[in-house]
């Protein structure tokens, strides 16, 4: 009788700890893998493009802060080149005056048709904008970026 009681307690001491560790762990934040980065007036995005048809490749989409640029390239997974840059004038597109204090945010989102979307805001003028990178339309070697829409997400 003796030794049930020490089992009981042990097993019902277990399962508390367990339940505990599972309590206070839960709440733990998560590392979680991203593919952005930025350094000073630079911001880099990294997300799946497809050129080719049915063949993904690795995009990069480079924000030029000083320039006002958005820039793109594609890596040949057969032998790692990167291709040509594509580029896009984000001072037009935004439509930002001359020596305007800006701040641009951009991540890269879900693939959809072999293309991952880049959304670019800038937080001052409260501009979106979604943009993806995709082949050329005549057919030619390189790539083309295209805004597929923007919109303000603060009014003026």
């Amino acid at each position: 009788m003796k030794g049930f009681g020490r089992f009981f307690w042990m097993i019902v001491g277990g399962i508390l700890g367990a339940a505990a560790t599972h309590f206070f762990l839960s709440g733990t934040p998560r590392l979680l893998a991203n593919s952005n980065d930025r350094y000073e007036d630079y911001i880099i995005c990294t997300g799946p493009v497809e050129v080719i048809p049915k063949t993904p490749t690795d995009g990069v989409w480079v924000l030029d802060y000083k320039a006002g640029r958005l820039l793109g390239a594609v890596i040949n997974k057969k032998d790692g080149k990167i291709g040509t840059w594509a580029e896009v004038d984000l001072v037009d597109q935004f439509k930002i005056r001359p020596k305007e204090n800006v701040h641009f945010m951009m991540t890269t989102g879900t693939q959809v048709n072999g293309q991952t979307a880049l959304y670019v805001a800038e937080t001052v003028t409260g501009k979106f904008a979604v943009y993806t990178m995709g082949p050329l339309p005549d057919a030619r070697m390189g790539v083309v970026i295209r805004r597929h829409d923007a919109t303000r997400f603060r009014p003026q």
